[in-house]
């Protein structure tokens, strides 16, 4: 693995809209801040996109040497916890904490590693505070009735991320409509509290802060004024991020993100997906369904800021594409077991040892390594990695276990064996980059994905148990139509029959409609 140093990194920054290369502030290690979630429902797909797409950020950093502090809020005090909490009856800090696990517990079954720090704002009103008095010291917010708003017209550069001129904020639009601002685009640090609502006290009295406010004071408290990264979602360039940038350099004139980075959209049908327009479909709705390994492929099949349209198609493609990595794996270990550490005698693990592997193996290796470090330092171009040379990496397993099975010369199998085993390693290690190498088992996976495909399916293994001994007999009876009928059935269904010598299995797969038998002559006739 190359040093951090060594590996020409390249990201597009958003304030720049270019690519550039990566270099951080301090030599080594890199400090990354990523807007999370305002807690009061259940996760749907964009979440989950903007979760993995800085997951992968947060492991390719690692991979390449950094010491990586990763921060990741969560937005427990807001008007929509309110609102929401009001309509249930729950206090909202309750409610707010409940939909926090959830989410925890939907990035667990994305196999999205734990960040640093994942500060809350109820946790982190002092820093808030601190910050707003910081701001209105410095004559860039205002007081009015409890309230505090920020004074855009003092940031000369406000707009520098978003390309948007000030004069283009219209009330009414993009900001709520209140005759006490100074500037309509104004927006509010502070709000006071309001009857039925939740608040902390204050220099201006009671109340709760203002969205924007929270992620300046908990990035500035954990990475410094100064860090590496910000990421989200690319709607929060504007107003969330913009406004972030102005309070934090009117806080702290030193204060500096080196580079923004920002996913883009989910659509449904090309379609932005979206709570506000009730085409979204929950973490929890698809994962019912789909294994989540399978969800994260179909995200990383996309470039992170390009837009990713959510088809089931897709999510069909992507589960049969990670079935078949893992069935890949699966066959790998099996067919080395025998040769592995306890199951062979000592002379031939020496061997294995320091036998070299075989030209078309190095060359496969060689190849997966250059194409993996090229893509995914182009600004994570994660959307081929997993094709090209990693397919070729698969193909020379599946090819290495024939070979393994035929008679060979003891350095000719030594060579195959140390073969398999040292491109599935560079394999696995592409996997766990990508956050797509499971815990599990590898068969303990061939088997999930199993269960989700008879969930889709709307059957269980008995069902298809059954319609396999049907198929038997009626071959056994040479009543080939039955047998393809009922093969042609399942296949509909996501189901794939094959034939290994005397005994039938299956596996997942992609659903293939059924060619419809071509009209008769009479039946064309009765048409015309």
């Amino acid at each position: 693995m190359a040093g951090p140093e060594e590996v020409k990194f390249r990201v597009y920054n958003s304030m720049t809209q270019k690519k550039e290369i990566f270099e951080p502030i301090e030599q080594g290690k890199v400090r990354m801040y990523v807007c999370g979630v305002t807690a009061y429902d259940l996760s749907h797909l964009g979440h989950a996109r903007a979760a993995m797409n800085f997951d992968v950020l947060y492991r390719y950093l690692q991979h390449l040497g950094y010491e990586v502090t990763y921060v990741r809020n969560f937005t427990d005090v807001d008007d929509k916890i309110i609102r929401r909490a009001n309509e249930i009856g729950e206090d909202p800090l309750t409610l707010s904490n409940r939909f926090c696990q959830e989410y925890l517990d939907d990035m667990d079954a994305l196999q999205c590693l734990l960040p640093t720090h994942q500060p809350r704002v109820s946790d982190h009103m002092e820093q808030i505070i601190n910050m707003i008095t910081q701001i209105i010291n410095n004559d860039s917010a205002y007081t009015v009735d409890g309230d505090v708003f920020f004074e855009v017209d003092k940031f000369e550069n406000y707009g520098d991320l978003s390309k948007q001129k000030l004069e283009n904020n219209r009330a009414g639009e993009r900001v709520a409509v209140d005759s006490r601002k100074h500037n309509p685009a104004d927006f509010a640090l502070w709000k006071a509290a309001k009857p039925g609502e939740p608040s902390w006290e204050s220099p201006w009295g009671p109340g709760r802060p203002g969205w924007h406010i929270e992620c300046s004071a908990m990035s500035a408290h954990y990475l410094s004024h100064k860090f590496d990264i910000h990421g989200g979602g690319i709607d929060l360039i504007f107003p969330h991020h913009e406004n972030e940038i102005a309070q934090s350099c009117a806080a702290h004139q030193e204060s500096h993100v080196s580079y923004w980075m920002h996913n883009g959209h989910v659509t449904n049908n090309n379609e932005k997906m979206s709570k506000s327009l009730g085409n979204f479909f929950t973490i929890r709705e698809i994962i019912q369904k789909y294994h989540p390994l399978a969800l994260r492929h179909f995200v990383l099949s996309a470039h992170y800021r390009s837009p990713l349209n959510y088809t089931v198609s897709q999510l069909e493609s992507a589960s049969d594409a990670v079935f078949y990595i893992y069935q890949t794996l699966q066959d790998c270990e099996d067919a080395l077991s025998p040769f592995q550490e306890g199951n062979t005698k000592e002379d031939t693990k020496q061997n294995v040892r320091t036998v070299k592997i075989t030209p078309a193996a190095q060359e496969c290796i060689s190849k997966l390594r250059v194409e993996f470090e090229s893509k995914m330092s182009d600004d994570l171009n994660t959307a081929h990695i997993l094709t090209g040379a990693f397919q070729d990496a698969l193909k020379l397993i599946n090819s290495s276990l024939k070979t393994l099975k035929k008679k060979q010369q003891r350095q000719a199998q030594l060579s195959t064996i140390q073969s398999l085993v040292e491109v599935k390693k560079e394999v696995t290690e592409v996997l766990n980059t990508l956050g797509l190498l499971s815990s599990h088992t590898y068969s303990e996976v061939l088997q999930q994905f199993k269960e989700k495909a008879l969930i889709r399916a709307g059957l269980v293994e008995d069902d298809v148990l059954h319609l396999i001994e049907e198929r038997t007999l009626a071959r056994e009876k040479r009543d080939f139509s039955r047998s393809d009928q009922i093969r042609a059935d399942l296949t509909t269904k996501g189901i794939a029959l094959m034939d290994l010598g005397n005994e039938t299995i299956w596996r997942p797969c992609v659903p293939v409609e059924q060619e419809q038998p071509a009209a008769s002559v009479e039946e064309q006739q009765k048409e015309t």
